[in-house]
């Protein structure tokens, strides 16, 4: 049995549903709400992930996974799908994954920054800081990775394109294709995957 804590709204499990849908797994899983803040763990596992964090994938053949990068390698072990390709190009997979990643730690820190954080003590330096990694990743992949976005699927992918689609849910307004055409049209493919509209986030 596998039980996925989620909410709709996490590009984190987002990217963990992607690789269930493309390694045709989904109908393995059970799927349990999870809603929290760093400030209030709501309904968050913590029981099986102390970091208060989602996703995690609880298991019975062994103590729960959290992290979606754990997840995703262990569920693609489990299909045998081959997401992680072989040496050299695994190197390239795994950096877009932990770019994109990155792009993600700091689109959320800007949401976090506005809902949680009193409007007095509201920094904009601190959103544009955010902002500004997000600006160099997204630039780093247009010059350097378009290639390896075009080849055969693999995690890094898909990490990109749930970051991608972030951007659009929570911060459409900082208009991120501009100047960016290659990687806007990456998307544009890339979002007509049916694991990719099967998984489009929604306010949670």
């Amino acid at each position: 049995m596998l039980r996925l804590y989620r909410s709709p709204a996490s590009p984190y499990v987002r990217k963990v549903m992607v690789v269930l849908h493309e390694t045709g797994q989904d109908g393995d899983i059970d799927y349990a709400a999870a809603q929290g803040t760093p400030l209030d763990s709501g309904q968050m596992p913590l029981a099986h992930n102390p970091l208060g964090k989602i996703p995690v994938l609880e298991r019975s053949d062994g103590p729960a996974l959290y992290d979606s990068r754990v997840i995703c390698r262990y569920l693609d072990a489990r299909a045998e799908a081959g997401l992680y390709p072989e040496p050299p190009r695994l190197w390239d997979s795994l950096v877009l994954e932990a770019t994109a990643d990155g792009i993600l730690d700091a689109a959320v820190a800007m949401v976090y920054e506005s809902r949680l954080r009193p409007e007095a003590l509201r920094s904009a330096d601190v959103v544009e800081a955010q902002w500004a990694k997000i600006a160099r990743s997204l630039d780093a992949v247009e010059e350097r990775w378009m290639s390896h976005l075009y080849g055969r699927l693999d995690i890094g992918q898909i990490a990109v394109g749930c970051a991608l689609g972030y951007l659009d849910f929570r911060h459409d307004d900082r208009a991120w294709r501009q100047g960016r055409d290659a990687l806007a049209a990456w998307e544009k493919r890339f979002a007509g995957r049916a694991s990719m509209m099967a998984t489009a986030p929604s306010a949670a």
